[in-house]
């Protein structure tokens, strides 16, 4: 995120004013924050999960939204944008430009937004009462990073590498991480057996 030094305005005029933005822009507690363009690999990694959640969850009561959909939160006055969001509350279905309740949250990290959106931004994502997992998926490697809730309220981490099949518990959905990161070229070079096959 790119700071705007505009002063404090009000979360009403933020989504006003997103409605007919040209670029987006996170609102955190009445300041404004541009975001930068995505990657080649940040949009192919966003749109390849977003294509297998809406196939898995087809016909059911879960609705998938991807990059342009806001996540609120109503108890600190912040506007996120998740790169990939599920919400399974019908509530969620009477607003038309943010989601209130979401299960999962899906954010695809770069060098610039990593720090953040570990720290300060999960720290906020934990006061949504509906959210069981926060899934990072990195775009400089091959590695995904799913934090669960556990019946105790604590995050717990499980991460996945090369060769593995990723588990996305609220959702109840797998797949291999290798589908996840299908046409997209990293400097990573995935581990290979013996026969110089990927694992």
């Amino acid at each position: 995120m790119i700071a705007n030094p505009k002063n404090w305005i009000s979360a009403e005029d933020y989504l006003e004013a997103e409605k007919t933005s040209p670029i987006k822009h996170e609102y955190i507690q009445g300041q404004v924050y541009a975001m930068a363009g995505a990657s080649d690999a940040h949009v192919t990694i966003s749109l390849n999960l977003a294509a297998m959640l809406k196939n898995h969850l087809r016909g059911g009561d879960c609705r998938v939204y991807i990059t342009d959909m806001k996540a609120q939160i109503d108890s600190l006055n912040t506007y996120y944008y998740p790169d990939v969001m599920v919400t399974c509350d019908r509530a969620d279905r009477e607003f038309d430009y943010f989601k209130r309740h979401p299960t999962l949250i899906v954010e695809v990290v770069s060098p610039s937004t990593e720090a953040f959106d570990r720290g300060d931004k999960f720290i906020d994502y934990q006061t949504i009462e509906t959210l069981t997992e926060y899934v990072l998926i990195s775009q400089t490697r091959f590695r995904v990073d799913c934090f669960r809730r556990n019946p105790e309220g604590q995050w717990v981490l499980q991460s996945y590498s090369p060769g593995e099949e990723v588990y996305l518990a609220s959702i109840d959905f797998r797949t291999g991480l290798d589908t996840i990161y299908e046409d997209v070229t990293l400097s990573e070079t995935p581990p290979q057996d013996s026969n110089g096959r990927d694992r």
